[in-house]
Formats: structure tokens, sequence, C-alpha cells
């Protein structure tokens, strides 16, 4: 791989850290995200016609890293809309469906969620039972999702039901995607407190929900192929691994000012070598992703290979946040909520917020499974 950049490519990442010069530190997010917007770098790669940017590949791999590195807001703050939604709509929508949606997305109007994981199909997607009943006009739904990241913020849910028993079509072939609005009657939403007093996730229960078919993403029945390509996209996304730098020189620091054996811990083997293993798994994530790169640069999609990362990178930011406790020892009683206890009680937030990290984008064995079979050709578990 050429990893020089070209002409173009060299003057737009001047032109990004331009921007960044002028508008960082930010002082009033609202007038960030109007800036970022109007550059169109918001949806930066979708096409133009939608009210993306219209950006390369690499353009686009430029402008996240140069975001990343100087620590800027977001591009965007409606995450799930940006990372799989709008590419779903971009791909099987309607125009009617493109031109309601895609607008509130790149403005950050308000947050999606994805109802998808239910309580009795495990990691097993395809079987799920939450059923939609065609009744004229409208779609009506029955059933329960759990682990909804965001339901409790969320005004619309990008969902998954069974339209057709898997025993006629196979369970594939049942599945069907609706958007559906969150303040729709027979929706409750039910917060999930995890154990550093967060609400991220929630159960989300459908009762005899009246969805209109014209908020149907895609054919009925196409649920499944809808939601593989989001999948993918998100894992995609998942794979950078500039976020983890940061979090590998923030553990390096803490290294530095914690005291072990009466001197400070990054004098220690034991924690040299742990921080050197990080540093290594953080580098073996990065050339992966210019694997992917590449593919997408010749033009390939991205499938299965894409699991690889995601799974690293959960079983990475778990070790990290449970390393950051065992170098700040006696220091480390979780300090609880609130403006003044953020930044004193980060590690002990992150190393209880885990099953955000390891749940969101697939659960490990829904990773490794896929990598077993789709990868490495093993029988079908």
């Amino acid at each position: 791989m050429d990893f020089d950049l070209g002409p173009e490519e060299l003057a737009f990442r001047d032109e990004v850290r331009a921007f960044l010069d002028e508008n960082l530190p930010v002082q009033d997010l609202r007038a960030w995200q109007r800036k970022v917007r109007e550059k169109r770098w918001v949806g930066f790669a979708w096409p133009r016609e939608v009210g993306g940017g219209g950006g390369t590949i690499m353009q686009q791999v430029i402008l996240k890293e140069e975001m990343a590195q100087r620590k800027a807001p977001p591009l965007g703050t409606c995450f799930m809309g940006l990372a799989w939604v709008g590419p779903a709509l971009i791909e099987h929508g309607s125009e009617a469906q493109k031109q309601r949606f895609i607008p509130d997305i790149l403005d950050s109007k308000y947050q999606w969620c994805t109802g998808y994981s239910e309580p009795e199909t495990g990691s097993d997607l395809a079987s799920l039972q939450c059923r939609a009943v065609r009744d004229g006009d409208h779609y009506v739904v029955d059933g329960q999702k759990i682990w909804t990241s965001l339901a409790p913020i969320a005004e619309w849910m990008i969902l998954l039901v069974r339209t057709a028993p898997a025993a006629e079509l196979g369970k594939h072939s049942g599945i069907t995607c609706l958007l559906v609005h969150m303040k729709s009657p027979g929706i409750e939403v039910r917060p999930i407190t995890n154990m550093s007093g967060g609400q991220l996730f929630a159960e989300v229960f459908f009762t005899q929900v009246r969805v209109p078919v014209d908020q149907r993403l895609g054919e009925e029945g196409q649920g499944w192929e809808v939601t593989v390509g989001a999948l993918a996209n998100e894992r995609s996304s998942i794979a950078e691994v500039t976020a983890l730098v940061r979090r590998l020189e923030e553990l390096q620091e803490l290294a530095k000012r914690s005291r072990k054996h009466g001197l400070p811990a990054a004098h220690d083997p034991r924690v040299r070598r742990t921080l050197a293993r990080m540093a290594t798994q953080i580098e073996g994530m990065r050339l992966n992703g210019l694997r992917f790169l590449t593919k997408q640069l010749k033009g390939e999609p991205l499938s299965s290979e894409t699991s690889i990362n995601k799974l690293h990178r959960a079983e990475l930011e778990v070790a990290m946040g449970d390393f950051a406790l065992e170098l700040e020892g006696l220091a480390s009683g979780y300090v609880g909520s609130g403006p003044e206890a953020i930044e004193q009680g980060k590690w002990q937030r992150t190393a209880l917020s885990w099953p955000e990290t390891v749940i969101g984008g697939g659960t490990p064995n829904i990773q490794k499974n896929i990598i077993a079979e789709r990868i490495l050709g093993l029988p079908k578990d």
C-alpha cells in the first residue's frame, strides 16, 4: 500500500487543519455544528444529492483522523443516524423517506435507536419474534426488544420485525424493517441502569403499535439485507483506532502519576509490558483497518472481516478500564456522578460501563461466530 497522500488529499488535509486552527477550542457547540454542517462535513461521504459532502473515502479518513487528533467535537450528534440509519436509507429508502429523514439526521435534530436484540434470541438475531401484521395501510407491532441503545432519548427507531413465520420462508426471509416514531401509542421504554448509573440501554415493549406502511424500509421480507448492510457499516466505523490511541496515552500518563512500590508505576516491568501489549494490539487494529480501507479504495465492499476489529476493540477497552483501576489502587473508589466528578471518576465509570462496549454493534459471541463461519469457513454454530 502507498501510504503517501496525493496533491488533492494534501490540500484537503491543509483545509481541515486550517479550519481546526480557526475554530478550536470550541466555545459554542451549536455554532460548531452549524459550521461543519455548512461545509458538508456531516455525512461527508454521503452523496451530495441527499445533502452529504460527496467526499472520497481517503478524504473521509483524513477528516476523521485530523478531527480525532485535535480532540474536536463530533461531526454531527445523531450518532446512529449517521453510522447506519442514514446509509441504510440511502441504499434502500424511497425518495420520500430520504427527503423526510436524511436532512434531520444531518442537522442533528434528534437521536435514532435500533430495535434489534430480543430477550429470547441471544446472539441469533435472525430468530427474532417481535411480530408485525399487515392491517390495511399499517403494520400492527407486538413484542419486545432489549439492550436498545439510546432508546430513552431517541425520537425514532429502526426496527426489525417478523412479518412471516420462520418455518414458512426461512428465518432470514420473513424479517421486515420499519421506521417507528418512539412516541407512537403502545410503545413503553424501560431504561436499564448500568453499574455506573448510566442509562444508555433500555427495554422497549410494543403493544398493538400501528406503523404506516410507508415507513417500511425496503420491501417486506427484505429486512435482513437492510440490517446486514447497516451492521457492516457500523462495525467498520467502530474499527477506527484514534480514540483508543488517545485512551492509551491517558493510561500512560496515569502510570506516571500512580505509585507502585514507592516509585512511579511506569517504572514497573509488568506495567510497561501491559502498556506495550496494548499498544501492539492497537497498532494491529490500525493496520487491519488499512486493509479494509484498501478494499474500499478498490471498490470492493466490506463484509465479515470488519468483525475482527470490533472484537478486539471490545476486549481491549474492557482491559484498559480494569488496568486503570489497578493503577489507581486505593484512590479509585467510585465517586458518583455530577459535573464535579466527571474527570475524577472517569476510569471508574469506564470500567463499570463495559456492557456498552461489549454489546454495542454485536456481542463478542456474534463476532466470533462471524469470523469462524464466514472468514475461516468453519461449520455453522
